[in-house]
Protein backbone atom coordinates (compact mmCIF):
# COMPACT_ATOMS: atom_id res chain seq x y z
CA UNK A 1 0.00 0.00 0.00
CA UNK A 2 1.18 3.15 -1.07
CA UNK A 3 1.56 6.00 1.73
CA UNK A 4 -0.64 9.08 2.40
CA UNK A 5 0.02 12.22 1.88
CA UNK A 6 -1.50 15.07 3.56
CA UNK A 7 -2.05 18.21 2.11
CA UNK A 8 -0.81 21.38 3.05
CA UNK A 9 -2.75 24.44 2.23
CA UNK A 10 -0.35 27.51 2.55
CA UNK A 11 -1.91 31.16 3.36
CA UNK A 12 -2.68 33.38 0.16
CA UNK A 13 -0.09 36.34 0.61
CA UNK A 14 0.28 39.15 -2.20
CA UNK A 15 -1.12 37.15 -4.90
CA UNK A 16 -1.94 40.29 -7.19
CA UNK A 17 1.19 41.33 -7.19
CA UNK A 18 3.47 38.45 -8.03
CA UNK A 19 2.07 37.54 -11.44
CA UNK A 20 4.30 36.96 -14.70
CA UNK A 21 5.69 41.45 -15.74
CA UNK A 22 9.12 40.49 -17.57
CA UNK A 23 11.88 41.76 -15.85
CA UNK A 24 14.93 44.01 -17.05
CA UNK A 25 17.50 42.43 -18.89
CA UNK A 26 20.13 40.87 -16.59
CA UNK A 27 18.40 41.73 -13.52
CA UNK A 28 18.22 38.79 -11.43
CA UNK A 29 15.26 37.79 -9.68
CA UNK A 30 13.98 38.54 -6.42
CA UNK A 31 14.40 36.54 -3.75
CA UNK A 32 11.80 33.52 -3.13
CA UNK A 33 9.35 34.20 -0.46
CA UNK A 34 6.35 32.38 0.93
CA UNK A 35 3.94 34.63 -1.22
CA UNK A 36 5.89 33.33 -4.65
CA UNK A 37 5.10 30.16 -3.62
CA UNK A 38 1.57 30.23 -2.73
CA UNK A 39 1.10 32.44 -5.91
CA UNK A 40 2.51 29.73 -8.30
CA UNK A 41 0.68 27.04 -6.13
CA UNK A 42 -2.85 28.62 -6.63
CA UNK A 43 -2.20 28.72 -10.50
CA UNK A 44 -1.42 24.72 -10.21
CA UNK A 45 -4.71 23.68 -8.29
CA UNK A 46 -6.64 26.10 -10.88
CA UNK A 47 -5.43 23.99 -13.51
CA UNK A 48 -5.91 20.99 -11.50
CA UNK A 49 -9.26 22.34 -11.47
CA UNK A 50 -9.13 22.74 -15.01
CA UNK A 51 -8.00 19.50 -15.90
CA UNK A 52 -10.93 18.07 -13.71
CA UNK A 53 -13.62 19.48 -14.96
CA UNK A 54 -12.09 18.73 -18.58
CA UNK A 55 -12.41 15.06 -17.42
CA UNK A 56 -15.83 15.63 -15.90
CA UNK A 57 -17.66 17.12 -19.38
CA UNK A 58 -15.32 14.11 -21.76
CA UNK A 59 -16.21 10.74 -19.92
CA UNK A 60 -12.90 11.06 -17.21
CA UNK A 61 -10.65 11.95 -20.01
CA UNK A 62 -7.75 13.77 -18.92
CA UNK A 63 -7.12 17.06 -21.41
CA UNK A 64 -4.68 16.45 -23.74
CA UNK A 65 -2.93 17.77 -26.49
CA UNK A 66 -5.28 18.80 -29.61
CA UNK A 67 -4.04 16.85 -32.88
CA UNK A 68 -5.37 16.87 -36.67
CA UNK A 69 -6.68 13.73 -37.98
CA UNK A 70 -3.01 12.03 -38.35
CA UNK A 71 -2.34 12.67 -34.13
CA UNK A 72 0.09 15.11 -35.11
CA UNK A 73 0.07 18.07 -32.10
CA UNK A 74 -1.56 21.01 -33.06
CA UNK A 75 -1.54 22.98 -29.84
CA UNK A 76 -1.06 22.31 -26.26
CA UNK A 77 -3.58 20.28 -23.60
CA UNK A 78 -3.14 24.26 -22.29
CA UNK A 79 -5.39 25.27 -24.60
CA UNK A 80 -7.64 22.43 -24.64
CA UNK A 81 -8.85 22.90 -21.01
CA UNK A 82 -9.79 27.29 -21.64
CA UNK A 83 -13.10 26.80 -21.62
CA UNK A 84 -12.66 25.24 -17.80
CA UNK A 85 -10.30 28.43 -16.39
CA UNK A 86 -13.15 30.90 -17.43
CA UNK A 87 -11.26 31.38 -20.82
CA UNK A 88 -13.65 30.25 -23.44
CA UNK A 89 -13.32 33.69 -25.09
CA UNK A 90 -9.71 33.01 -25.67
CA UNK A 91 -10.79 29.29 -26.45
CA UNK A 92 -12.96 30.38 -29.24
CA UNK A 93 -10.77 32.17 -31.02
CA UNK A 94 -8.51 29.90 -31.63
CA UNK A 95 -8.29 27.34 -34.66
CA UNK A 96 -7.82 24.30 -33.37
CA UNK A 97 -7.84 22.52 -36.82
CA UNK A 98 -4.40 24.95 -37.09
CA UNK A 99 -0.81 24.71 -35.41
CA UNK A 100 0.10 26.49 -32.71
CA UNK A 101 1.89 29.18 -34.91
CA UNK A 102 -0.08 29.72 -37.76
CA UNK A 103 -0.75 33.35 -38.53
CA UNK A 104 -3.98 33.18 -36.48
CA UNK A 105 -2.53 30.98 -33.38
CA UNK A 106 0.51 32.96 -33.14
CA UNK A 107 -1.34 36.40 -32.64
CA UNK A 108 -2.99 34.51 -29.48
CA UNK A 109 0.35 33.76 -27.71
CA UNK A 110 0.30 37.36 -25.99
CA UNK A 111 -3.23 36.83 -24.13
CA UNK A 112 -1.49 33.82 -22.42
CA UNK A 113 -3.60 33.48 -19.46
CA UNK A 114 -2.37 34.30 -15.60
CA UNK A 115 -3.22 30.98 -14.40
CA UNK A 116 -0.09 30.01 -17.28
CA UNK A 117 2.51 33.19 -16.16
CA UNK A 118 5.71 32.69 -14.48
CA UNK A 119 6.15 33.46 -10.93
CA UNK A 120 9.12 35.70 -9.77
CA UNK A 121 11.39 34.90 -13.01
CA UNK A 122 11.78 36.52 -16.20
CA UNK A 123 10.40 34.96 -19.81
CA UNK A 124 9.88 35.51 -22.49
CA UNK A 125 6.14 36.88 -23.96
CA UNK A 126 3.77 33.88 -23.42
CA UNK A 127 5.57 31.72 -21.95
CA UNK A 128 4.98 29.19 -19.07
CA UNK A 129 6.86 26.75 -16.50
CA UNK A 130 4.06 25.00 -16.05
CA UNK A 131 4.33 21.53 -17.74
CA UNK A 132 3.27 17.83 -17.60
CA UNK A 133 6.15 14.89 -18.40
CA UNK A 134 5.38 12.85 -21.42
CA UNK A 135 6.99 10.10 -22.22
CA UNK A 136 6.82 6.16 -21.99
CA UNK A 137 5.93 5.08 -18.76
CA UNK A 138 4.45 8.68 -17.94
CA UNK A 139 1.09 8.93 -16.90
CA UNK A 140 1.26 10.88 -20.70
CA UNK A 141 2.88 9.42 -23.41
CA UNK A 142 3.74 10.26 -27.23
CA UNK A 143 0.39 8.11 -28.34
CA UNK A 144 -1.45 9.72 -25.58
CA UNK A 145 -3.01 9.12 -22.02
CA UNK A 146 -2.32 6.11 -19.90
CA UNK A 147 -5.04 5.75 -18.10
CA UNK A 148 -8.47 7.97 -17.66
CA UNK A 149 -8.97 9.83 -14.54
CA UNK A 150 -10.48 7.08 -12.26
CA UNK A 151 -8.14 4.30 -13.60
CA UNK A 152 -4.73 5.04 -12.26
CA UNK A 153 -3.29 2.08 -10.96
CA UNK A 154 -1.23 3.53 -8.54
CA UNK A 155 -4.02 6.40 -7.21
CA UNK A 156 -4.52 10.08 -8.06
CA UNK A 157 -3.12 11.05 -4.85
CA UNK A 158 0.36 9.41 -5.77
CA UNK A 159 0.71 10.70 -9.66
CA UNK A 160 1.80 13.50 -10.85
CA UNK A 161 -0.17 15.43 -13.16
CA UNK A 162 2.01 19.07 -13.69
CA UNK A 163 5.00 20.34 -12.23
CA UNK A 164 7.25 23.40 -12.40
CA UNK A 165 9.73 22.61 -14.90
CA UNK A 166 13.09 23.84 -15.43
CA UNK A 167 12.93 25.48 -18.60
CA UNK A 168 9.74 27.40 -20.21
CA UNK A 169 7.80 26.62 -23.32
CA UNK A 170 5.52 28.76 -25.30
CA UNK A 171 1.97 28.15 -23.05
CA UNK A 172 0.14 27.18 -26.40
CA UNK A 173 2.68 25.28 -28.29
CA UNK A 174 2.41 21.59 -27.62
CA UNK A 175 5.87 21.38 -25.28
CA UNK A 176 6.18 19.58 -22.07
CA UNK A 177 8.84 17.85 -20.27
CA UNK A 178 10.17 14.41 -21.74
CA UNK A 179 10.41 11.55 -20.11
CA UNK A 180 12.32 8.51 -19.88
CA UNK A 181 12.41 5.84 -17.24
CA UNK A 182 16.00 4.97 -17.46
CA UNK A 183 17.28 8.12 -18.20
CA UNK A 184 18.35 11.02 -14.95
CA UNK A 185 15.47 13.53 -14.87
CA UNK A 186 15.34 16.51 -16.57
CA UNK A 187 15.76 20.10 -15.07
CA UNK A 188 13.05 21.29 -12.77
CA UNK A 189 12.16 23.72 -10.61
CA UNK A 190 13.07 27.31 -13.20
CA UNK A 191 10.41 29.31 -10.60
CA UNK A 192 12.32 29.06 -7.58
CA UNK A 193 16.26 27.96 -8.42
CA UNK A 194 15.40 24.30 -8.25
CA UNK A 195 12.53 23.89 -5.97
CA UNK A 196 9.67 23.02 -7.59
CA UNK A 197 5.82 22.41 -7.16
CA UNK A 198 3.87 19.33 -8.13
CA UNK A 199 0.40 19.18 -8.95
CA UNK A 200 -1.00 15.47 -8.15
CA UNK A 201 -3.77 13.79 -10.14
CA UNK A 202 -6.17 14.28 -6.81
CA UNK A 203 -5.30 18.12 -7.20
CA UNK A 204 -3.46 18.50 -4.21
CA UNK A 205 0.25 19.94 -4.64
CA UNK A 206 3.40 19.59 -2.86
CA UNK A 207 6.46 21.62 -2.86
CA UNK A 208 9.62 19.31 -3.71
CA UNK A 209 12.91 20.02 -2.89
CA UNK A 210 15.93 21.06 -5.30
CA UNK A 211 17.63 17.60 -6.98
CA UNK A 212 14.89 15.28 -5.99
CA UNK A 213 15.60 11.37 -5.22
CA UNK A 214 15.82 10.48 -9.08
CA UNK A 215 14.48 6.71 -7.89
CA UNK A 216 11.42 8.75 -5.66
CA UNK A 217 10.35 11.43 -8.10
CA UNK A 218 9.91 8.51 -10.92
CA UNK A 219 7.69 6.89 -8.64
CA UNK A 220 5.70 10.12 -8.73
CA UNK A 221 5.48 10.20 -12.18
CA UNK A 222 5.02 7.19 -13.30
CA UNK A 223 1.05 6.23 -12.87
CA UNK A 224 1.38 2.19 -12.53
CA UNK A 225 4.76 1.49 -10.94
CA UNK A 226 3.22 0.07 -7.81
CA UNK A 227 5.78 1.42 -5.71
CA UNK A 228 5.77 2.81 -2.10
CA UNK A 229 6.49 6.58 -2.25
CA UNK A 230 8.79 7.67 0.71
CA UNK A 231 7.71 11.96 0.83
CA UNK A 232 10.62 12.50 3.21
CA UNK A 233 13.61 11.92 0.10
CA UNK A 234 11.21 14.86 -2.20
CA UNK A 235 10.49 17.00 0.62
CA UNK A 236 13.52 17.27 3.09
Amino acid sequence: MRAKWLVVVVPVLLVGALGAAPLPKDEKPPAVTAAHRTASAKNLRQIGIGMHSYADHNKEKWADDITDKAGRPLLSWRVAILPYLDEEKLYKQFKLDEPWDSANNKKLIAKMPKVYAPIRVKAKEGETYYQRFVGKGALFNEKGVAYTLPQIPDGTSNTALVVEAGTPVVWSQPGDIPFNAKAPLPGLGGLFDGDFHTLLCDGSVYLFKKNPNDVEMKKVIMPDDGMVIDIDKLTK
